[in-house]
């Protein structure tokens, strides 16, 4: 299991969970931080420091905000894949918080 970041991260990306989380597998993009499922060990320390409360559990990800699973899984793919995915839920669903 890893973490996941979703939707009250986006255009916010507050950086507390970078500065606790022991392997660097936090990272930037456009418009919000993502986490690197490969890098991540599961430990949990950046899920209490989120002061928006946009990281959970892969298992435990709100419904409405699955899709940010496959986001964070694309940073695989590089931060373009990652913004394009952002793009599109934000066009296709604007976060309440940007509203």
């Amino acid at each position: 299991m890893t973490y996941i970041i979703t939707e009250p991260c986006i255009d916010q990306k507050d950086k507390s969970c970078v500065d606790v989380c022991p392997v660097d597998c936090i990272h930037e993009t456009d418009r919000m931080l993502v986490i690197d499922p490969e890098e991540c060990i599961d430990c949990g320390a950046c899920e209490p420091e989120c002061p928006v409360e946009a990281i959970f559990p892969e298992d435990a990800v709100p419904v409405k905000w699955e899709g940010f699973v496959k986001i964070n899984y694309a940073y695989a793919e590089g931060t373009d894949a990652v913004n394009a995915l952002v793009a599109e839920r934000v066009d296709a669903n604007p976060p309440e918080h940007l509203s």
